[in-house]
């Protein structure tokens, strides 16, 4: 069974939202981690970090700032 995990990085300014996935990931081999934000900015640096460790990124809008969904 794989994980699903969300990070509420809302109100949160760079570099914490990226810092708190990165904690969300360590040792995470597969699942399905979910990212909110509420800048455009935290949403293209978690996403750009994600990618960069092989993980397949889904960017979504949502109230008042955006879902970065990773999957692996």
């Amino acid at each position: 069974m794989s994980e699903r995990i969300t990070v509420n990085a809302s109100g949160l300014s760079c570099p914490q939202p990226v810092m708190e996935t990165k904690k969300a990931l360590s040792g995470l081999e597969s699942g399905c981690v979910e990212v909110l934000v509420d800048t455009a900015t935290s949403r293209d640096n978690v996403a750009r970090f994600a990618e960069n460790k092989g993980w397949r990124v889904r960017k979504e809008p949502r109230d008042g700032g955006y879902r970065v969904v990773l999957e692996r």
